[in-house]
């Protein structure tokens, strides 16, 4: 946790930064600012890859938070880096496959202790901890990973909460 009155930084992680992560930043956002407390968090994501750098998410992606009130037109992806070890209180991905890059990437103890998993965080996951990848699949596949996703970052902002609340 940050000290002070500076705000807790959270990084979402997962390929090329239009599908999964991006949701995950919004979702995780609304749930701070529907408490009072999104001044007090800073929601990003980034990709592992740099295949989409600039691009917008994935239009899929856009219509499935469009559809569940969540807005993520301003989204521009972008790549991972050492920076955002520097930046983030915590690094959180999508799958074990960015788990493991990230773990590959941490310099030290600090980045390594920063890094987990979304899906460790929610019990209804029954130990499914990855969250898919829809780009390949159908549209309908975005709306079930982003019911994934959202049950996920409820949980970790639960969690996250009572912290946050006491730099207030």
């Amino acid at each position: 946790m940050t000290s002070g009155s500076a705000p807790f930084r959270v990084v979402f992680v997962c390929t090329g930064n239009i599908c999964r992560s991006p949701m995950a930043e919004v979702v995780f956002r609304w749930f701070a600012e529907s408490v009072g407390l999104g001044d007090r968090v800073v929601s990003s994501s980034a990709g592992t890859g740099d295949w989409h750098v600039g691009e917008r998410a994935d239009r899929r992606t856009l219509a499935a938070l469009q559809r569940h009130d969540f807005d993520a037109s301003t989204h521009r992806a972008r790549q991972f880096s050492y920076r955002d070890f520097d930046d983030n209180d915590l690094v959180v991905a999508l799958d074990t496959g960015h788990e493991r890059v990230l773990h590959e990437w941490a310099r030290d103890d600090e980045d390594e202790a920063k890094i987990a998993l979304l899906r460790s965080f929610d019990p209804n996951a029954h130990g499914a901890l990855d969250v898919p990848d829809p780009y390949y699949a159908a549209p309908e596949m975005f709306d079930d990973v982003l019911g994934m996703i959202e049950s996920a970052c409820r949980a970790l902002f639960r969690q996250l909460e009572p912290a946050i609340r006491a730099t207030d």
